[in-house]
């Protein structure tokens, strides 16, 4: 008998189209792993009401507009399992049992939570729904039982979280020893494997804009307006990297030029396949040898032959917007057939089943 595959999960919280941040970040691994994981893909639209929740009707249009970024990428729903968080009751059960495991002091400690009270300039001007959309990202991992989950950096703190919850679960209501390694815990009659992160090849991808005020390049992100978006045309790819920010001290093609955190270079690098080029040009770049529109154009010319491939594609589903919500509603009975499960054997452990 062929072993069962392992579960990957990951998602996207609905706040707009996606762009090239997210295809280096996650969308890469997921479309490289699906034919070696049974992959669940969340859209987290609950999690959108966090900083959206006069806007309902812009996180539904984000959920039909992610879910078309996924397909374009090349997500196979006849391979994966597609579906909105808000689709899957179980999950928002799971995480009532999840918040009386997590102090809220430790929620408090969570850096990803900190940076964005932070970058958003929230102040004390926030919803307790916010703080408890980490304690529903732990329910939407372990919901599933995920093995493996995507993610970019700023989503490890998150993923800790989960870790700790079903570290602390499996202890309490299933008889792990609290010194049983994380491989061992399913071994030892824990629900819960321990998730293991898997970053993208690019941890935290820049964006096309200046530095922030500290001086540090910024991450790429359609709220700060420097994001290239993966729906953006061959003429607006073209404005926004000849806008690309890159070495202020270089005044012209004749003076030498820094590698090191230069947008420019760190694009080549993520996205131009041709790395003999890039290395030879880097060589040129910091001699003097070469300029930044000559650079520039040449990664105009990469990143708009990915894009249009995903654009294609792109076409064909927008075609059939019934399509799409078909492939949803097939994902969420995929998802609920897994979640509930869960839910029953939760349930069970705690002695909650009457």
């Amino acid at each position: 008998m062929a072993a069962l595959k392992p579960c990957l999960l990951t998602g996207d919280t609905p706040t707009g189209q996606l762009h090239l941040g997210h295809w280096v970040g996650s969308l890469e691994n997921r479309v490289r792993l699906q034919n070696d994981y049974n992959c669940y893909f969340i859209i987290a639209n609950s999690h959108a009401f966090t900083t959206r929740v006069e806007r309902p009707a812009d996180i539904r249009q984000s959920v039909l507009d992610i879910t078309l970024d996924y397909l374009s990428c090349g997500l196979d729903p006849e391979k994966s399992a597609l579906f909105v968080e808000s689709d899957v009751p179980a999950i928002f059960e799971l995480a009532t049992y999840f918040s009386m495991l997590l102090p809220f002091s430790r929620v408090m400690r969570n850096p990803t939570i900190k940076d964005e009270i932070r970058d958003k300039e929230l102040g004390d001007n926030y919803s307790f729904g916010f703080l408890l959309y980490p304690v529903l990202q732990v329910a939407d991992i372990l919901a599933f039982r995920a093995d493996v989950v995507p993610v970019g950096e700023d989503q490890i703190p998150h993923l800790e979280m989960t870790r700790e919850v079903a570290r602390k679960f499996n202890q309490l209501y299933c008889g792990v020893n609290s010194h049983a390694p994380d491989e061992d815990q399913l071994k030892e009659g824990g629900l819960f494997p321990i998730l293991k992160p898997l970053i993208g090849r690019v941890n935290r991808l820049v964006g096309t804009g200046s530095p922030g005020k500290n001086g540090k390049l910024l991450k790429m992100s359609k709220s700060l307006n420097n994001a290239i978006m993966l729906t953006d045309n061959a003429d607006t790819v073209r404005q926004k990297v000849m806008s690309l920010y890159t070495d202020p001290r270089r005044l012209k093609a004749t003076d030498p030029g820094t590698i090191e955190n230069n947008p420019l270079w760190i694009f080549h690098d993520a996205f131009n396949p041709d790395k003999k080029w890039v290395e030879e040009s880097k060589i040129k770049y910091q001699a003097g040898n070469i300029g930044d529109v000559e650079c520039k154009k040449k990664l105009i010319e990469v990143l708009v032959e990915l894009l249009t491939s995903f654009q294609a594609r792109r076409k064909q589903f927008e075609k059939d917007p019934g399509l799409i919500l078909n492939i949803l509603k097939k994902g969420a009975e995929r998802a609920n057939a897994v979640a509930d499960e869960t839910l029953r054997q939760v349930k069970e452990a705690i002695h909650q089943i009457f």
